[in-house]
């Protein structure tokens, strides 16, 4: 039975951050759903978003004696999920410039499976909403998510965009009313 539970972050960091292995187990069970999920909108792609929540932690566990404390460590650690996710958008943009095939381009944002008519429609609602959320812009899009997925301050998604309190809440703000506004028009 681990000795880290739900209790006192701090001295579960300072013990990660010392190389316990439990207490590291702690903090990555504690934050893997967190991480993954946000991953998850970001990618579309469940494969894809689990092997970039491990190169995120792998990143924390290297980078672990770096946290200071200043920001949460949930949004440190969406920082640095944040910043996976962009190298990786990066390094496939490369390949998709040198692969010049319109059908690779686009293949990671298709959906190989469509949902059957017979499912309900509430799953057909929220596939259109996911589909409109990949059309805001990133920055606008990651707002809207950590508000509404996390309940993430504007603060704190302003920390973790690396972005300002107020810049967080216009992307908000301007991605909600997008959202609004495309699904009034259909």
């Amino acid at each position: 039975m681990s000795t880290f539970g739900l209790g006192d972050e701090t001295a579960t960091i300072a013990a990660a951050t010392a190389g316990d292995p439990e207490a590291i187990g702690a903090l990555i069970q504690r934050y893997q759903g967190t991480i993954y999920r946000f991953l998850l909108s970001r990618t579309g792609d469940g494969d894809r978003a689990a092997d970039l929540t491990q190169d995120t932690f792998l990143k924390v566990l290297r980078g672990l004696g770096s946290y200071r404390g200043e920001a949460s460590f949930r949004v440190w650690l969406l920082g640095i999920a944040r910043n996976e996710f962009l190298g990786a958008l990066r390094k496939e943009e490369r390949r998709r410039e040198e692969a010049l095939d319109p059908a690779v381009v686009h293949a990671w944002a298709e959906d190989p499976d469509p949902l059957p008519d017979a499912r309900i429609e509430s799953a057909d609602s929220i596939d259109r909403v996911r589909a409109m959320m990949a059309r805001l812009p990133e920055k606008q899009r990651t707002s809207v998510w950590l508000r509404l997925h996390e309940g993430m301050s504007f603060r704190e998604i302003g920390e973790a965009t690396g972005s300002s309190e107020g810049a967080a809440r216009v992307n908000y703000f301007h991605g909600i009313r997008k959202l609004r506004e495309w699904l009034d028009h259909e």
